[in-house]
């Protein structure tokens, strides 16, 4: 039966996946980094549910020692785990941007370079990467998110480069809108990190924050990307990379044609 560690299924797509995925006789490992959610997966029937934060390498080590006790193979990881930090980018703090890419980045980072001597070892694995729409296209006052995701879109496409010659297969998820806590998630952290009261864009946060509740365009249910990681879960040879909604492939083909200073205009009208 073919394995998968999965990171932060503490909620919306990494718990959609898991429950997915356990369903198609899939044996899943999710991870959280909170005991309280590890306790929530053991409750919904996921026994080998393990505490796992990404910014903590001893806490990675242990979990992947865990599945190879167990299972003596790692046949996929789906690097889930991640956040979103609102705010233009000079009302962002260094701080705060090291803060984002401490999860999106460098947890990722840290996670597969302590998975691919393990896929070496039995010559053979999948390594999904998490990135967005928003790692292809940037939008106002995403910066700090929009980095990490061009930082996770090149250290992806590169390790697909160092991983030419081997059954190792680095693939990348651009997903777009999906139902999930994200936004309701990114608001909070906009509240905690920035000062919208003196900020030159509190009319723009302010508006975000209310329209939070609104419906968005092309969004699409969690499954969609469940679906597309079991697709690969079952391909022998799997894309380097899957657009996953309608709204990256649109925007996607829109950063392909059109020039920067147009694609720009049609940006600002969508953030």
């Amino acid at each position: 039966m073919t394995n998968i560690v999965i990171t932060g299924c503490s909620t919306g797509i990494g718990l959609e996946t898991a429950m997915y995925l356990k369903d198609k006789f899939v044996k899943v490992y999710p991870t959280a980094r909170d005991q309280k959610d590890v306790e929530m997966l053991k409750d919904l029937g996921f026994e080998d549910a393990m505490l796992l934060d990404v910014r903590k390498p001893d806490e990675i080590r242990a979990v992947i020692n865990k599945v190879l006790e167990v299972d003596s193979k790692i046949d996929v990881w789906f690097n889930n785990a991640g956040f979103g930090q609102p705010g233009a980018m000079e009302d962002i703090s260094t701080v705060v941007l090291k803060e984002q890419f401490e999860t999106n980045v460098f947890g990722l980072h840290e996670c597969t370079r302590q998975i691919i001597p393990v896929m070496r070892e039995q010559g053979y694995g999948k390594i999904i990467q998490h990135s967005s729409v928003l790692g292809l296209i940037s939008l106002f006052s995403r910066g700090a998110y929009n980095a990490s995701k061009y930082a996770v879109e090149g250290l992806t496409d590169t390790l697909r480069l160092e991983l030419k010659d081997t059954h190792i297969y680095p693939i990348l998820l651009n997903t777009g809108p999906i139902t999930s806590d994200f936004r309701k998630n990114a608001v909070q952290k906009l509240k905690e990190n920035v000062d919208i009261e003196h900020s030159l864009f509190k009319e723009e946060y302010l508006r975000s924050m209310e329209g939070i509740t609104k419906k968005v365009p092309f969004k699409e249910d969690a499954t969609s990307v469940a679906s597309i990681v079991h697709k690969i879960i079952l391909a022998d040879k799997p894309k380097p990379r899957y657009y996953i909604t309608k709204a990256t492939y649109l925007l996607g083909y829109l950063k392909r044609i059109l020039s920067t200073r147009l694609l720009d205009k049609i940006l600002i009208k969508i953030s």
